[in-house]
């Protein structure tokens, strides 16, 4: 199944609260809101997928309970980017002194913030120029690095501000390692994890 897109005219519109209470209705789906008002609902993830996202998800945690330096979301989280559009990435983290800033009341629903850094992990339903196309709101709204990977390819493209797409194709069999930057200050991900579910 791929996902479902609807388009919600200028007129009709969504407030925040809306949208919301949308997304707590239907809870069983994911929803996504682009900055033009497409509705787009996401199918689930098949189980490779999830055991792929799942060790992004602790390979990232498990750093960032030694540093302390953010917090680390799922992909059920929903941030309300600057463009006014609620994404969903796979896995997600936030700079600590920018999460803080934020209201409980910001924190318990869909923080209104672009993540420091975002993955999103190439199921066998995603359109790859759609998740490029993500990818580069990511980091149009703010986002200091992100990870395309596409275990298919297989590929990782690295999207930082101001520069162009870094590609990396790789064999199975040799696959890199991803290193987190100043973003993400020690953090390595061993793709070879990734690849083998």
């Amino acid at each position: 199944m791929e996902a479902l897109t609807l388009n919600i005219p200028p007129a009709v519109g969504l407030t925040d609260e809306q949208f919301y209470q949308l997304c707590i209705a239907n809870e069983p789906w994911q929803l996504e809101l682009t900055q033009t008002g497409e509705l787009i609902i996401m199918p689930p993830t098949g189980g490779e997928s999830g055991i792929r996202n799942s060790d992004i998800i602790i390979e990232l945690g498990l750093w960032n309970r030694k540093t302390k330096l953010g917090k680390v979301f799922d992909s059920s989280t929903e941030f309300k980017l600057p463009n006014g559009a609620y994404r969903c990435p796979d896995a997600a983290w936030v700079k600590l002194e920018r999460w803080e800033v934020l209201t409980q009341e910001q924190k318990r629903r869909f923080p209104p913030i672009c993540p420091d850094f975002v993955v999103e992990l190439r199921s066998e339903t995603d359109n790859l120029d759609k998740l490029r196309s993500k990818m580069r709101e990511y980091q149009e709204n703010g986002a200091r690095l992100g990870w395309l990977i596409d275990p298919q390819t297989p590929l990782v493209e690295i999207y930082r501000p101001g520069q162009n797409v870094e590609v990396l194709h790789f064999p199975f069999e040799h696959p890199p390692q991803l290193d987190g930057e100043s973003v993400l200050p020690g953090f390595v991900l061993d793709m070879a994890i990734i690849l083998n579910p």
